[in-house]
């Protein structure tokens, strides 16, 4: 962890437990880490402040929705200056949900959810490919997602 960042144990255990349940009422919180949930609101939002906390979301079990498939995609590009420019069209499709710069033989590794494999082929064929700067993709398909986890705080 960057020691200039100005946090102590009070707010890494406040931040484990909203990993671990982020409907966690701040009250609760505090009860637990022994201060009130004034304070725990307080501490939330200087770790929002400081970019630490990013916001929150609802998860959600995709392919119990009727999206199936799960996708990753290696991008190679026309030239790698291009990256800010694909990234941006990328975020754009709905169906993409996750872009990393990479080194290595891709320059972009995506993953990309889809109903099924129609909408697959779809969205690879008139949307993605269809993006200026990408010279050719590769798509590997998910069979199973078994760990999605957040990295551990530790508390010394």
């Amino acid at each position: 962890m960057n020691k200039n960042l100005e946090i102590d144990n009070t707010d890494l255990r406040i931040l484990s437990l909203l990993m671990e349940n982020a409907s966690l009422p701040y009250t609760e919180i505090g009860k637990r880490v022994f201060v009130s949930g004034g304070t725990v609101h307080v501490r939330m939002k200087k770790m929002e402040q400081m970019g630490i906390v990013k916001g929150s979301q609802l998860l959600i079990d995709p392919a119990k929705l009727g999206w199936d498939i799960s996708a990753f995609l290696g991008v190679y590009l026309d030239k790698s200056s291009l990256y800010d420019e694909v990234a941006a069209d990328l975020e754009k499709i709905p169906e993409v949900v996750n872009i990393h710069y990479t080194t290595g033989i891709y320059s972009i590794f995506a993953k990309i959810v889809c109903r099924d494999t129609g909408h697959l082929r779809e969205v690879l064929h008139d949307k993605i490919q269809k993006v200026k700067g990408i010279q050719r993709t590769e798509t590997f398909i998910s069979l199973e997602e078994r760990i999605n986890r957040s990295i551990p705080l530790d508390e010394d």
